[in-house]
C-alpha cells in the first residue's frame, strides 16, 4: 500500500529551494489545504486557480492589507465594478497598442541598449545584477518622464516595496524597509506630480493627471499608488522574466538554435517561460461565501492562496508540465498575453495584468537585443542557476560568458 506524504510547507527552507516537488504532492493529495503558517487556503491545481480568478465570488479585499500598506493607497488590483473598470480605463491606453508601439517601445529599445553597451567588451557578466533587474525600471522611470539620473533611486525603492509584498514570514525589519520606501517614493512624487497638473507634458505621468473617464480623475495619491504598483508588479515580473527566459534558452541548445534562427519564437518562448517558471509563484483572492472546489469547500472571508507555479504544471491541463518546450501545443502564443491566456502567470479574467504586453515589449527587446549583441552567449558555470524566492521566484544571478560579440 502507497502511503500519502506529509502535507509540504510553503514556509520551509525545502520549498524554498525547489517548489515543483510540493507543488506536485499538493496537487495529487492536498489540492485544498489549510496552511496554518499563513492561516490560508492553499489552491494548487489548474481548475481551481482558474476558477479563483475568474470568478466573481472571489474577491481581491485581502489586498488591503497585502499592497495597500506599502503602496500609500488603493490599487487596481484591489478594485472591483465600475470603480475597476473606470479607473482601468484611465491607465490601460499606455500599455497597449498604438501608444505602446510608438511612445514607449522607443524607450526600450534606448534602455536596453544603454544597458548592454555598459557591459560590452567584457569576458562574463552577471545578467540579472547588470540587465534584467535594471531595464524595466529604467522604463517605467523613463515611462513617467522623471529624472534618468534618479533611476538608482528607483531601483532601491522598488526592492523595497518587492520585498514587503513577498514578506510572507512577516519579517519586521522587511516591513519597515517596505514602509519608508513607500513615503520616500510619495514624496519624490508629490511635487512633480504638481508640476505636471499645471504643465503637462507627453509623458505617462502627464497623461495620469489629465485622464478622465465618465468624470472621474485621478487625485494624487491615485496616481503615487498607481506607480508603486507600477514599479513592482511591473518591474518583478519582466525582471525575473527576463532573466529566466535567457536561462531556459541556454539550458535548451536546440530551442535556443531556433530562436535564433527565427526570432518570431521569441514570444512562444516567453509563453513557455510564464507557464514553466512563473515570476510570480502566488497571488492571493478571498471568497465572498462559501466555495466547494475540488479538494472541499472554503469558507467565506478566507484567504485563498492560488499556487500559479502549482496551477502551470499541472497534468490533467498540459503535456509533459515539467518540461520546458516552446513549440507545445497546448499553450497558444498568440493569446498568451491577453486575458484569454492558456496559463495563469499574469492572472486571468477581469484583474488580468494590465502591463502584460509592457512585460512582452521588454522581453521581446531584451532577449533580441542580447542576441544580436552577443551571438555566442553561453552559461559561464555551464549549468543554469537554481532559482530564489517564494512568493516571486527567479534566479539570484545569471552569469554568462559573452565570448564572440558581433559588430
Amino acid at each position: 500500500m502507497t502511503s500519502i506524504p506529509e502535507p509540504p510547507d510553503i514556509l520551509s527552507p525545502e520549498f524554498a529551494t525547489d517548489p515543483y516537488p510540493a507543488y506536485r504532492v499538493l496537487r495529487e493529495h492536498y489540492p485544498l489545504l489549510y496552511h496554518k503558517g499563513t492561516g490560508s487556503y492553499l489552491l494548487s491545481r489548474y481548475e481551481d486557480v482558474e476558477r479563483a480568478f475568474r470568478e466573481p465570488v472571489f474577491s481581491t479585499d485581502s489586498y488591503s492589507w497585502q499592497l495597500e500598506p506599502v503602496h500609500g493607497g488603493r490599487t487596481l488590483p484591489q478594485m472591483s465594478g465600475r470603480e475597476h473598470a473606470v479607473r482601468r480605463a484611465l491607465v490601460a491606453p499606455a500599455f497597449r497598442g498604438r501608444e505602446l508601439r510608438e511612445t514607449f517601445l522607443p524607450l526600450i529599445e534606448r534602455n536596453a541598449r544603454e544597458l548592454i553597451d555598459g557591459f560590452r567588451g567584457a569576458d562574463e557578466v552577471d545578467l540579472v545584477a547588470r540587465f534584467a533587474t535594471r531595464l524595466p525600471i529604467n522604463v517605467i522611470v523613463d515611462m513617467l518622464g522623471l529624472d534618468r539620473a534618479d533611476h538608482d533611486r528607483f531601483h532601491g525603492w522598488y526592492t523595497a516595496v518587492v520585498a514587503f509584498i513577498s514578506n510572507l514570514g512577516q519579517d519586521p525589519g522587511i516591513a519597515a524597509a517596505g514602509r519608508r520606501a513607500s513615503r520616500e517614493l510619495a514624496a519624490y512624487l508629490h511635487p512633480v506630480i504638481q508640476e505636471r497638473r499645471a504643465a503637462p507634458g507627453d509623458d505617462l505621468l502627464s497623461r495620469l493627471c489629465t485622464a478622465e473617464v465618465e468624470g472621474v480623475r485621478m487625485n494624487d495619491r491615485d496616481i503615487t499608488a498607481f506607480v508603486s504598483l507600477l514599479l513592482s508588479a511591473g518591474g518583478e515580473t519582466s525582471d525575473k522574466a527576463l532573466a529566466l527566459i535567457v536561462r531556459s534558452l541556454l539550458a535548451h541548445p536546440d530551442q535556443l538554435a531556433a530562436v535564433r534562427t527565427e526570432r518570431s519564437l521569441i514570444p512562444a518562448a516567453f509563453a513557455e517561460t510564464l507557464r514553466h517558471t512563473p515570476p510570480v509563484q502566488m497571488i492571493m483572492r478571498q471568497p465572498a461565501e462559501d466555495v466547494t472546489l475540488s479538494g472541499g469547500t472554503v469558507p467565506a472571508g478566507a484567504t485563498v492562496v492560488c499556487l500559479i507555479g502549482a496551477a502551470n504544471r499541472d497534468p490533467r491541463r498540459y503535456a509533459r508540465p515539467d518540461a520546458f518546450d516552446l513549440f507545445r501545443t497546448d499553450l497558444d502564443p498568440g493569446t498568451a498575453f491577453s486575458a484569454a491566456a492558456q496559463h495563469v502567470a499574469f492572472g486571468l479574467g477581469r484583474h488580468f495584468c494590465v502591463g502584460a504586453l509592457l512585460a512582452r515589449a521588454e522581453v521581446e527587446t531584451g532577449v533580441n537585443q542580447l542576441l544580436d549583441a552577443f551571438p555566442a552567449l553561453r552559461l559561464a558555470s555551464g549549468s543554469p542557476p537554481k532559482e530564489v524566492g517564494v512568493f516571486t521566484r527567479g534566479p539570484g544571478q545569471l552569469w554568462l560568458r559573452l565570448g564572440g560579440e558581433a559588430g
